[in-house]
């Protein structure tokens, strides 16, 4: 039976409470029960005066509403809060009832910028609520896998500068050079020439982020980003993580991210990359700090008219 409903009830005043209106299965009641939000105090209670200036904003609400924004995948801040203002599982998130006024999209920068630029802060509540997820044993630490992602910058990539910069030496280079050097003097010969000129290399760097990297998705498209190297365990919990210009390549950040993970929960077994981590310095850096390498396998890329690593063969007794 076809049913017409003439009654506008939009306007109609109603008894409930923002609890009642918030499903029982919804993420944001997991968070809040998983998660106790109030070490952030202690951590922030130096920025804020306790005798003058005006009452702020809570600053639990301040990162609960990043989080809000990271978890549920928001673009921008100023669309985190107007998601904020209509959706009722978000306010019964900050504590908010269906009357109280959100603040504005810029307050958060505005307090970045004023008390927590320049600060540990961040990372420590990272820290704290990983550590929170390691003791429930939401954390399998015994292996990690290991990557970048590129995020594409707010930038014009017809606006740059292109600037000379100075070639960085491979973070592996003096390591490799001295066991030479050592190979050499074994074996009689001089050590290596290390006088070598300084090398430079034009890149085109863009004056509305300086910061970002040009990125060659293809051959058609280009444009300014960043790279998130980050670390993670096979339940997604985020180890580690560096942020660096998208012309960066993975694998130079490599031991800066593993370093990271074992500084926050140790060393672990297994280590899995893709073929872009696949390098002998790396593979010689995880098993040097007996961690198993989980690598992809990769068909041998010889030029033309060159030996390919298999048709070598070791002589022993000439070592060579």
């Amino acid at each position: 039976m076809l049913t017409i409903n003439n009654s506008d009830k939009r306007t109609q005043v109603e008894i409930t409470s923002i609890d009642q209106l918030v499903p029982e299965d919804h993420l944001v009641r997991k968070l809040d029960a998983c998660i106790d939000f109030s070490f952030i105090y202690d951590l922030v209670k130096d920025k804020y005066s306790t005798e003058t200036g005006r009452p702020s904003i809570d600053p639990v609400v301040l990162f609960k509403i990043v989080f809000i924004q990271y978890i549920f995948g928001i673009k921008s801040m100023r669309q985190t809060i107007a998601e904020i203002e209509t959706n009722v599982a978000y306010r019964w998130f900050l504590g908010y009832g269906l009357n109280d006024k959100v603040s504005h999209f810029t307050t958060f920068g505005k307090n970045y910028v004023r008390r927590f630029k320049g600060t540990n802060i961040f990372e420590k509540i990272f820290m704290h609520i990983l550590k929170q997820a390691i003791d429930a044993g939401f954390v399998k630490v015994d292996a990690v896998f290991i990557d970048a992602t590129h995020v594409k910058a707010n930038a014009n990539k017809k606006k740059y500068n292109k600037v000379k910069l100075e070639k960085e030496m491979r973070r592996y280079q003096e390591l490799l050079d001295k066991e030479i050097n050592e190979d050499r003097q074994a074996h009689g010969k001089k050590p290596l020439d290390k006088s070598k000129k300084t090398e430079y290399k034009e890149v085109k760097e863009s004056k509305t982020d300086p910061d970002s990297g040009m990125l060659h998705k293809s051959e058609k498209e280009k444009c300014y980003a960043y790279s998130f190297h980050t670390a993670c365990d096979k339940n997604g919990f985020i180890l580690g993580i560096n942020v660096t210009a998208a012309n960066v390549h993975d694998s130079t950040m490599f031991e800066i991210v593993l370093e990271k993970v074992k500084k926050n929960i140790g060393k672990p077994k297994y280590v899995a990359v893709d073929a872009g981590y696949k390098i002998p310095y790396i593979s010689k850096l995880l098993i040097d700090q007996e961690i198993r390498p989980i690598m992809p396998y990769t068909r041998p890329r010889s030029k033309k008219g060159f030996f390919r690593k298999y048709e070598y063969v070791y002589d022993g007794y000439y070592d060579c």
